[in-house]
């Protein structure tokens, strides 16, 4: 039982997988965070551009 515990310590097969798998869920989480922030600012932008454009000015 030690030596195959020993043996699952010392193999790295499944780190490559965690390693992805925390990335995308660090990316997902700042998308979350930063797409209502950008959402509203560039619904603003569009509104005056259009609002702008309806005026003739």
């Amino acid at each position: 039982m030690l030596e195959l515990t020993k043996r699952f310590m010392k193999e790295e097969d499944g780190q490559d997988l965690v390693e992805y798998a925390l990335l995308l869920v660090f990316l997902a989480l700042a998308a979350i965070v930063t797409l209502p922030i950008l959402g509203s600012a560039v619904n603003k932008v569009f509104s005056q551009s259009a609002s702008t454009l309806t005026s003739g000015s």
